[in-house]
């Protein structure tokens, strides 16, 4: 497929800025995805899409970032995943919570965006990690905390998503998921009730957008653990 040129993070002709935690944080990126659309043709797509939508900022992550925050003891010296971590604001809020956090993306150029705004916030206690999450190369168990921010978009997601927790989580980790009211989840929800899990809605917040332009959007949180736990 067609790759698109992505400019040197310390270049960035971009910037977004937002507030969590009351705290301001300048995330690089090198693009809006609007003006990316007429870079992609259907040729460019494989099976995966591979579309760069993490060029973006969701309102799902925004509301993640302020649920860490409201938890930061039970962040606090844990393993943390950030799956799908994007430009790295999830990643970049659990580690300035005292998280040990690894940020994963399927995308090499999110995670080259997200270690330069780690530094660029002067933030550590954050390592990133190109990963397929049908193929996790991670030791079972590894996480005290997954977090995910806006990480599905159709069915078909669900049972590899499922998978990964099952592998990735520690007996009695937790995932903690936001996403802006999406039908999938619903699915999602079977499938994690067919192996036993429990998915409990914890939250639903209306997050304005980020630019102060555009509309606001509702997003839920769910709390995801093992049987038992």
């Amino acid at each position: 497929m067609a790759q698109l040129a992505h400019p040197a993070p310390d270049r960035p002709p971009g910037t977004i800025t937002c507030t969590v935690l009351g705290r301001e944080w300048r995330l690089a990126r090198f693009a809006d995805l609007e003006s990316l659309w007429d870079q992609i043709g259907q040729d460019d797509l494989d099976q995966d899409e591979r579309l760069p939508y993490w060029v973006e900022l969701w309102p799902a992550s925004l509301a993640l970032g302020h649920w860490l925050g409201e938890r930061r003891e039970q962040v606090a010296g844990r393993r943390v995943l950030d799956l799908g971590c994007g430009l790295g604001l999830t990643a970049l809020v659990a580690a300035s919570l005292g998280g040990r956090v690894l940020g994963l993306d399927y995308e090499p150029a999110a995670l080259r965006y997200a270690a330069a705004n780690a530094r660029a916030n002067a933030v550590s206690g954050a390592d990133f990690a190109c990963m397929d999450w049908r193929a996790p190369a991670l030791r079972p168990g590894t996480a005290d905390l997954v977090a995910a921010g806006d990480v599905m978009y159709e069915k078909r997601f669900a049972v590899p998503v499922a998978d990964f927790l099952e592998h990735a989580l520690a007996p009695r980790g937790l995932a903690w998921v936001a996403e802006p009211n999406r039908a999938v989840y619903g699915h999602f929800r079977e499938v994690l009730a067919g192996r036993g899990w429990s998915m409990e809605l914890r939250r639903t917040t209306a997050v304005p957008p980020v630019s102060g332009e555009g509309y606001t959007v509702t997003v839920n949180i769910w709390e995801i653990a093992r049987p038992g736990a």
